[in-house]
């Protein structure tokens, strides 16, 4: 595969991931309400205060740790920083496990009492191409590197 293509797999996606992030799980972090009046987190009714917590810690999590993360990976990599295997690579390898755990408490939690998913389908559509992606951007990196 061509070095332009493998870079383009790599930036287009992971730059529409950082706006994602910012919009829909950073500003969750900061008001998980105005998540859900955006229509990006799930209401307490719908999935308990337990939910809640963790859909916000995962949030919280974004916005100290994963989403700074990506950001410099994605800038190292457009510029050709030396060191954009360690950093891209961790912000690639949290970008497979963070939607797996998520995957995971959604199809665990499914009949829980207090639990009420709507959008279900939404998470088994959007969370497997997050992790679809983050894990062929990782093959990428490496074999290009």
């Amino acid at each position: 595969m061509g070095d332009d293509i493998v870079f383009w797999i790599i930036q287009g996606p992971g730059w529409l991931l950082f706006a994602y992030l910012v919009v829909a799980q950073c500003t969750s972090a900061l008001s998980y309400e105005l998540g859900v009046r955006w229509g990006t987190q799930e209401p307490r009714e719908q999935i308990t205060d337990v939910g809640v917590a963790f859909w916000w810690g995962l949030a919280l999590a974004d916005l100290v740790f994963y989403t700074p993360l990506l950001a410099v990976g994605l800038i190292a990599h457009w510029v050709g920083a030396d060191w954009v295997g360690p950093v891209l690579g961790a912000a690639l390898g949290a970008t497979v496990y963070w939607p797996v755990a998520s995957m995971a408490t959604v199809w665990k939690a499914r009949g829980a009492a207090g639990w009420k998913l709507p959008k279900e389908r939404q998470y088994w559509v959007v969370l497997p191409l997050i992790a679809g992606w983050g894990a062929v951007a990782l093959v990428l990196l490496v074999v290009s590197a």
